[in-house]
């Protein structure tokens, strides 16, 4: 079978450029190796909400429109969301087809599948950047009889042993998760490296509102001093519940979580954490002061102090002089380790040389290093807010104007 295009994934980036694709009269194919929004139907867990609110759910020709613009879709939401989408754009899907390899073949890709092969002269992988869990190697050292487990296989409390847990990793999945597994009576330990911390609501608007106002989400991928650390920078701890409220470690402390520092290995039944707990808070309370300053001095500049609620601050995050360096597992009844470290694409089906030494795809701005191919739907692709749902539209409608003048060259 031949196309002129094959979008790999049927998740929101793969259908905002099957949009971008058919408004432009390039015939084309999305493979998905399961159902439309895949991931979000079976490997997320049960109270997930978006970190976004509904205002912000758009895609090429399609919005959200429901009567709750300032609340978080829950997940079945977003499945009917992403699924109603793919139906009004008429997106050509074929279901259940997994993409098994992919091989450059004389200024061609073929592109073998479980059900059947296809031979395309342009590529977009939109199969998303969490496939798979992050798990760090020091987990080989931890002890055999405690169950290990992350967020993917993880739906809600009662599939965990009853005892203590230890949740590893302090953004929005390890505090939303430490949180729910507290409060179903189990006693969590939050193992806490680098994190962003942000407030959900602040003078009166959402956090996300503010970003957009700004632009700092608008950044593109080319202004950015580092642009390796900035794809790497932990995702903020934020929380989409139905009141609002922010989430942080302080409101954990409160509740009886005890926090430690990073995770830095296993030894003898004892679990070691790195004495950096202080600074990494101290870090993240300074980072969000200055986000906080620049809101400020932009409402001052624009004229607007009078129109939103006045200037809030945060207390600082609250870590005992001396926290703990070691703890006994066996003695602390710690029978789960939730391993909320991030996750990686995969790419294991991709048979071209163009992953770097960690797995990742080399690429400009989603522009890949292979004629004809692109990448959609990664953390800072081509702006900051290129991850979110809200993100696609722009690097669907750049990416398909680069692909169109490929496929114009090649005929030429």
């Amino acid at each position: 079978m031949r196309t002129s295009c094959v979008i790999v994934g049927a998740g929101h980036s793969g259908l905002a450029m099957s949009r971008c694709l058919s408004e432009r009269s390039i015939d084309h194919v999305v493979l998905e190796r399961g159902e439309v929004a895949n991931s979000w139907k079976h490997e997320r867990w049960d109270s997930l909400r978006l970190l976004t609110p509904n205002w912000q759910a758009r895609l090429p020709d399609y919005s959200y429109t429901g009567k709750d613009p300032d609340g978080y879709m829950t997940m079945p939401e977003l499945i009917d969301f992403l699924e109603k989408y793919a139906e009004v754009i008429s997106a050509p899907i074929k279901l259940n087809t997994t993409v098994t390899s992919v091989s450059a073949d004389g200024g061609k890709y073929r592109v073998a599948t479980t059900r059947g092969n296809w031979e395309c002269k342009s590529l977009v992988v939109a199969s998303g950047a969490c496939n798979r869990a992050s798990i760090p190697a020091i987990a080989e050292a931890a002890p055999t009889s405690i169950e290990m487990i992350t967020p993917m296989q993880y739906r809600n409390p009662g599939q965990l042993q009853e005892g203590g847990v230890l949740v590893v990793g302090a953004s929005a999945t390890g505090l939303q998760l430490a949180e729910e597994i507290h409060r179903s009576g189990r006693p969590v330990t939050l193992a806490v490296g680098e994190h962003v911390r942000l407030p959900r609501i602040y003078r009166g608007k959402d956090i996300q509102w503010w970003m957009d106002a700004l632009g700092i989400m608008e950044e593109r991928y080319d202004e950015i001093d580092d642009i390796v650390r900035g794809r790497n920078i932990p995702s903020p701890q934020l929380v989409g519940s139905p009141d609002r409220s922010t989430l942080d470690l302080n409101r954990l402390t409160a509740q009886g979580v005890r926090l430690r520092g990073r995770l830095a290995g296993f030894n003898d039944g004892k679990a070691q954490f790195s004495g950096s707990l202080r600074n990494v808070c101290a870090l993240a309370d300074l980072k969000m002061l200055r986000l906080l300053n620049t809101i400020d001095e932009w409402v001052t500049e624009k004229g607007i102090d009078a129109e939103v609620n006045p200037p809030q601050r945060y207390d600082d995050t609250e870590v005992e002089e001396s926290p703990p360096l070691l703890m006994d597992l066996g003695k602390d009844d710690i029978k789960t380790i939730l391993w909320a470290t991030g996750y990686n694409p995969d790419y294991s089906w991709l048979d071209i040389p163009v992953l770097d030494r960690k797995g990742k795809i080399r690429h400009d701005g989603g522009v890949v290093d292979s004629p004809g191919m692109y990448l959609l739907g990664t953390t800072l692709l081509r702006r900051r807010k290129s991850s979110f749902i809200h993100g696609a539209e722009d690097d669907a409608r750049d990416l398909s104007r680069h692909l169109s003048s490929y496929l114009d060259d090649c005929e030429a």
